[in-house]
């Protein structure tokens, strides 16, 4: 105690401990406050730094379009060859075929060179549809190829692929008969799709479609043929 403090009264320095006494406990209880409060702070701080540490995770990540999808390519159905007819032919035995009967005559007495260009179509059809025949317009259906083909293979194929179309109701399809040096199985392509009575038109392809090498044929509509029978 200090010679200040000697001088005071009892009652004074009674009064003078119990205020020392309550600045003591004031400031222990204001030191508790802060303690509580600093985890309170740090708490209120975590979602802040959770939400950093995600925007930081996610950086550089793009949102997928909502139209995104796997695009599946639809693979076209094999075009059957001459080989792949004859097959069928001797496994399951020939296909039975309207118009079966076709005279190599005309295609004897006519015929046509390697590159020319071959044309047909009957007379009410309308200019416009083989027009569009003639331009690749019109999708053709089915396609056989005769390349190694005997003239009686070939034959049977063009009645076949003819009947598959009709069978499926399809009217266009396409036949490659090549450009040989004597041009023989287009010649005799030429000669029979003429005498085909379900035959309305037929073409030299475009040359993205094999050009003089090939022809696209039009078809009557299996509906539409009065022998026909769904």
């Amino acid at each position: 105690m200090s010679k200040h403090d000697s001088s005071l009264s009892k009652g004074q320095f009674d009064l003078l401990n119990a205020f020392k006494k309550q600045l003591t406990a004031t400031s222990a209880k204001n030191s508790a406050v802060e303690k509580q409060a600093a985890p309170q702070a740090d708490t209120s701080a975590a979602p802040e730094d959770s939400a950093e540490l995600f925007r930081q995770s996610v950086q550089g990540v793009k949102k997928m379009a909502a139209g995104n999808s796997a695009q599946l390519e639809k693979s076209r159905k094999k075009k059957p060859d001459s080989q792949i007819l004859a097959k069928r032919a001797s496994a399951t035995g020939p296909m039975l075929t309207e118009n079966a009967e076709l005279s190599d005559t005309q295609a004897m007495l006519n015929p046509v060179a390697s590159q020319a260009t071959l044309s047909y179509r009957i007379g009410t059809l309308q200019h416009k549809v083989f027009e569009d025949l003639k331009a690749g317009n019109l999708r053709w259906f089915e396609a056989v190829d005769l390349h190694g083909c005997t003239v009686e293979d070939a034959r049977s194929a063009v009645l076949q692929i003819i009947q598959m179309a009709k069978d499926d109701n399809q009217n266009v399809i396409k036949i490659v008969h090549g450009k040989g040096p004597q041009a023989i199985l287009k010649t005799y392509v030429n000669g029979w799709l003429r005498q085909h009575r379900d035959v309305l038109a037929f073409v030299s392809a475009p040359e993205k479609q094999g050009g003089t090498g090939a022809v696209l044929v039009l078809l009557k509509r299996s509906e539409k043929n009065p022998k026909f029978k769904q």
